[in-house]
């Protein structure tokens, strides 16, 4: 009874941590991932942004993002000369925390699966190195959900 008791209880905590969080929206802008609170929080760099309410409705150049699109999804055009902001490919992030660079990333709940993706470095609220699956797997906090 004690083993059926545990291996829920573990169960329930890997299922926990990797829930998706309904707060974060995710924005793209060149190609990198953010946040609209990370955007909303700088709209004097922002040129233009267009939502889109699902991944069916996605252009093709952010269809590779329509894992993010369950809530929506924004594109962002930020204007010339703004482009600097600070990002990290997840790759990067997965070699500073002593993992493989292709092992997948969560971020509050979504998995990244391609770290060839890059995100702003704005939007990094706290990492965590976790078993998911088996398997050691970085876990990042978003610190603009909005």
């Amino acid at each position: 009874m004690k083993k059926i008791l545990y291996s829920f209880l573990i169960l329930s905590s890997v299922a926990l941590s990797a829930q998706k969080n309904p707060a974060v929206k995710f924005a793209v802008a060149n190609d990198i991932v953010g946040t609209v609170g990370m955007f909303n929080a700088r709209k004097a760099i922002v040129q233009s942004s267009n939502a889109y309410k699902s991944a069916a409705g996605l252009p093709q150049g952010l269809k590779k993002y329509s894992f993010l699109a369950e809530r929506g999804l924004t594109e962002v055009k930020i204007k010339n000369g703004f482009e600097g902001l600070d990002r990290i490919s997840l790759a990067q992030l997965n070699e500073q925390n002593g993992l493989p660079e292709n092992t997948p990333v969560m971020i509050e709940g979504y998995e990244f699966p391609d770290t060839t993706v890059k995100i702003y470095g704005d939007i990094m609220g706290g990492t965590e190195v976790k078993d998911y699956n088996g398997k050691k797997t970085l876990f990042l906090k978003v610190s603009n959900l909005k």
